[in-house]
């Protein structure tokens, strides 16, 4: 088995609440120096980035994942991982169909930019991005697996923006739930018992450099989703340490 540090929560500068350095060879230099090989692009309900990080990181060790952070009729955060870049863009077309028509403010909300692979912009993303979509989280999640990706909710012990704070449960079906950067694994079950027996992750929620995390230890024979579910069941030697 191989040693993959992940952090499967990373923002670009296309999530407006990111600042302006997660541009993607800043992204995959500053992985690699914190001895990350694997991340996962989760930009809000936005996929637009991904292919530049992904080219950003060809010829490196680090493996990009493309992925999402989808914010359901509930406000639920919901990562949205997925295996290939055709998945992640096949959902990006149901989830613009799924926005309100609203127009961001870049001086209250943040800019939204796209940007190639050198981090030089292309565009900026006039609809407001960090807002609710016309789905619930079980639909949401019924939709991701149909297509391939594997949905886990995210940062499940913040106040806001998570399954247990809006909804006080976990609904049955998820195979995996992150937890933030200010909750210890060790201590995840004993503060929300909700959340006892599921297998957890933990991300950095990354929207600036400094804030990878890396904490996730992934022993996998290849850095991949199929590779990575397989771990968070420790099926055929595949295992997940969480180092907090």
């Amino acid at each position: 088995m191989n040693k993959f540090r992940a952090d499967l929560h990373v923002h670009t500068v296309l999530s407006p609440c990111a600042e302006v350095e997660m541009i993607p060879p800043l992204i995959v230099q500053e992985a690699l120096e914190r001895g990350i090989r694997l991340i996962a692009i989760t930009d809000h309900n936005a996929t637009g980035n991904i292919r530049a990080v992904i080219q950003a990181a060809q010829g490196t060790n680090l493996t990009v994942l493309p992925g999402m952070e989808l914010q359901t009729r509930e406000e639920v955060h919901l990562l949205c991982l997925f295996e290939t870049i055709e998945q992640a863009e096949t959902w990006q077309k149901v989830v613009d169909s799924l926005l309100p028509d609203r127009q961001n403010n870049p001086e209250f909300f943040g800019e939204q930019f796209f940007v190639n692979s050198e981090g030089d912009f292309i565009r900026r993303e006039e609809r407001l991005l960090i807002v609710s979509a016309e789905i619930g989280l079980d639909d949401a999640a019924e939709q991701v697996r149909a297509i391939g990706g594997f949905p886990i909710p995210a940062h499940v012990d913040r106040k806001a923006f998570s399954l247990i704070a809006n909804l006080g449960l976990v609904p049955p079906g998820f195979e995996a739930l992150e937890i933030s950067r200010h909750l210890k694994s060790s201590e995840a079950a004993t503060r929300f018992p909700q959340i006892r027996g599921y297998p957890l992750i933990q991300s950095g929620d990354v929207h600036r450099l400094e804030e990878f995390l890396g904490v996730c230890e992934f022993h996998l024979e290849a850095p991949t989703l199929v590779e990575i579910r397989m771990a968070l069941k420790s099926m055929a030697g595949r295992s997940l340490l969480i180092a907090s």
